[in-house]
């Protein structure tokens, strides 16, 4: 993560996420861990520590990974990461296999992946 601070406050305000571990602050500022949960759903994260390994995505790469959430109302999120200045991937759309989706990079190059399920 290049910035850990904003991006706590972004996936807050944006997200609705909630901090459920408070940041550790290193010594030079940087974040060294932090804990946040979107319902279900826990991460942690920190700041860059390229001398033990810890990167930030290569935004100019794509990503392997996405970050999956399944939500109750994907238009409503998207509208939301819309609104933040975020452009959205793809979506939000129909897809036979997942119900309904939408797919986005957030500020700090983290592939996101919402869908929520038709009732069967």
């Amino acid at each position: 993560m290049s910035n850990a601070r904003a991006a706590i406050d972004w996936y807050v305000q944006v997200l609705g996420a909630e901090v459920t571990y408070q940041p550790i602050m290193m010594d030079d500022g940087r974040v060294g861990h932090v804990e946040l949960a979107i319902g279900d759903a826990h991460w942690m994260m920190a700041d860059a520590f390229p001398e033990v390994g810890v990167e930030p995505p290569l935004t100019d790469r794509g990503a392997a990974v996405s970050l999956h959430l399944t939500v109750d109302d994907v238009d409503a999120w998207a509208e939301r990461v819309v609104a933040a200045g975020v452009p959205m991937d793809r979506g939000p759309q129909d897809e036979e296999y997942a119900g309904r989706i939408a797919i986005f990079h957030d500020p700090y190059g983290h592939r996101w992946y919402l869908n929520s399920m038709p009732d069967s």
